[in-house]
């Protein structure tokens, strides 16, 4: 089909296009929100183990208090514990994880005595917590500490697999029922599941809940792409796809401004779900994709929807017709089923994940593709999660992780406009991988130098992460796009399901994790050269167009030049 024929008659990214990217993609601002809202409810304040009784007096170092509130801010449990002493008298020394009553004291003193029984603390005992920084999380709620501390380890990695499992449905069922019913449902659910967190009153509906939110945020990520990936024309393709990657980084960075200025989870949880609730009034005028329609040849749905396009952009109704997006041979047979002289082709068999290694060429494409996505996300969320912890203010590093990400999208798509897809996304690999290296080199008490080499790796791997949703969509025909673009996403999450545990193996090494993803990085980096090029390529409607990308053309078909630069036409 010659589909992209609608963008050289009615523009490749003029009004109607504009208006539907625009609002298409605001609503990708609740998918960064949501996928790294976790950072602070799951936040850990400073605690101890509460002593029975009232509590008249605290020591703790230098350090003195009438309560447990007042010296809990400057608590560090590797410096030891705090001694505090009751209304009546008893002397308890208190830690994280247990608390031990002085036995017989004589003096109210720091120093710690001998003659002394240690109690651990459990399910039977209370907390106290330090409100100054965290005032309520469902840390705070729920004494998710201790023994327990491994429930809110598990928020992040359950709502990843939440997003490997959306990713795989919705780009799937977005290949049969249409990608504009699942972007309507799909964001609705978003608004429900969201503010639906912030009332659940316990741990594991919680988690169940976010599970869902998890589902449907990915399902919307994945279906945008494509959505706005077949509403606009290559030569403004790379631009438009990119910048989603934009929206997602500004809802982590309104996570971060939000967690700042909001220190209680569900009041903060509100927040961040209705901010794009405005989206939910205009979404179910959405119409459904050309190349989607002609893909199963719903001709008159098409004619309806290229004359809306015409009117919206000021040309004329009927200057082109869905018959002639048809290939000759698709065209006569329209004509002849018309006319009573032959009967329908009989519908496609329905496509599944393995077509997706039909052959060996689109099998070892899949598999480099995949594995770009796998080392994408789990550098990203690496580098994302690791960046409240690289020292200073917490809200400022996360805030700097999405900043980070408008310089990179906006030199990925000059490089990928003049260089290549595959020739900027192997080189992005690679300086990501230098990074961790580096890092790994850089002496400890040098925060500047690794927040400066953190933010690099950042900025390289958000190039790859990026552009591999554009490329993905290149690489695969229409029939099975969507299905592509979920499969790889679902690996995508694959790699932020194993983040967190890669994060959790610096208690090993401090620099394990960046090594794992440095050595990666180069690996697929390279293998990324294998790839065929697609920039200037139109978008194919056939898994035999798909699998010719890349050969070499005869003499005879003359020789394909890609195009160059973005024009607004």
């Amino acid at each position: 089909m010659s589909v992209e024929r609608i963008f050289d008659e009615f523009g490749h990214f003029k009004r109607f296009q504009a208006c539907l990217y625009f609002a298409a993609v605001f609503q990708a601002i609740a998918c960064g929100i949501h996928y790294l809202a976790s950072v602070f409810l799951v936040e850990r304040p400073n605690f101890v183990c509460a002593p029975p009784g009232n509590i008249t007096d605290v020591l703790y170092g230098n350090h003195t208090g009438a309560s447990l509130e007042e010296v809990l801010p400057f608590f560090k449990p590797a410096n030891g514990p705090m001694v505090v002493r009751t209304a009546v008298g008893q002397q308890w020394e208190l830690s994280t994880c247990q608390r031990a009553q002085r036995m017989n004291p004589t003096d109210f003193t720091y120093e710690q005595v001998v003659n002394r029984t240690t109690e651990k603390c459990d399910e039977n005992y209370h907390y106290v917590y330090d409100h100054s920084e965290v005032y309520q999380s469902i840390v705070t709620d729920w004494d998710l500490v201790c023994d327990r501390e491994w429930l809110a380890k598990l928020c992040q990695p359950t709502f990843m697999t939440g997003v490997l499992v959306g990713a795989l449905v919705f780009g799937d069922i977005a290949d049969r029922v249409g990608r504009r019913r699942i972007l309507m449902i799909t964001s609705l659910c978003q608004f429900v599941f969201g503010v639906s967190v912030a009332f659940t009153g316990n741990y594991y509906l919680f988690m169940v809940i976010r599970f869902l939110l998890a589902m449907v945020s990915s399902g919307y990520l994945v279906v945008v792409f494509v959505y706005v990936t077949e509403f606009t024309g290559n030569k403004v393709r790379t631009w438009t796809s990119m910048h989603v990657h934009a929206a997602f980084a500004a809802g982590i960075m309104m996570v971060a401004i939000t967690g700042y200025l909001v220190r209680t989870w569900w009041i903060y949880q509100i927040i961040l779900s209705t901010c794009t609730s405005p989206f939910l009034f205009f979404c179910w005028k959405f119409p459904e994709t050309p190349f989607y329609l002609m893909a199963k040849g719903r001709l008159q749905e098409t004619q309806v929807l290229l004359d809306s396009i015409a009117c919206f952009n000021g040309l004329e109704p009927g200057r082109l017709r869905a018959e002639d997006l048809l290939e000759p041979k698709e065209a006569l047979l329209e004509k002849e089923v018309a006319m009573g002289r032959a009967q329908p082709v009989e519908p496609e068999r329905k496509l599944s994940i393995l077509d997706l290694f039909g052959t060996w060429r689109m099998a070892w494409r899949t598999v480099t593709v995949w594995a770009v996505w796998f080392i994408g996300s789990l550098g990203y969320y690496v580098f994302s999660l690791g960046s409240i912890n690289l020292g200073g203010n917490q809200y400022i590093n996360l805030f700097l992780a999405g900043a980070v990400e408008f310089p990179s999208y906006l030199i990925g798509c000059y490089a990928m406009d003049r260089v290549g897809r595959k020739r900027t996304c192997a080189p992005a690999l690679l300086l990501a991988g230098t990074a961790c290296v580096l890092i790994i080199v850089v002496p400890n008490d040098n925060e500047v130098l690794v927040i400066i080499l953190s933010m690099t790796g950042k900025f390289a791997i958000a190039i790859a992460f990026g552009l591999i949703y554009l490329y993905t969509c290149e690489l695969y025909p229409t029939i099975i796009r969507s299905l592509a673009v979920g499969s790889g996403s679902m690996m995508c999450r694959v790699g932020s399901i194993v983040a967190p545990f890669c994060v959790y193996l610096a208690d090993i090494w401090q620099y394990l994790p960046q090594l794992i993803v440095g050595i990666l990085a180069f690996i697929i980096g390279v293998l990324t050269l294998l790839l065929p090029e697609t920039l200037g390529e139109p978008l194919t409607s056939t898994m035999e167009e798909a699998e010719a990308l890349g050969r070499k053309t005869s003499p005879d078909q003359g020789t394909k030049y890609p195009e160059e630069g973005v024009e607004m036409n």
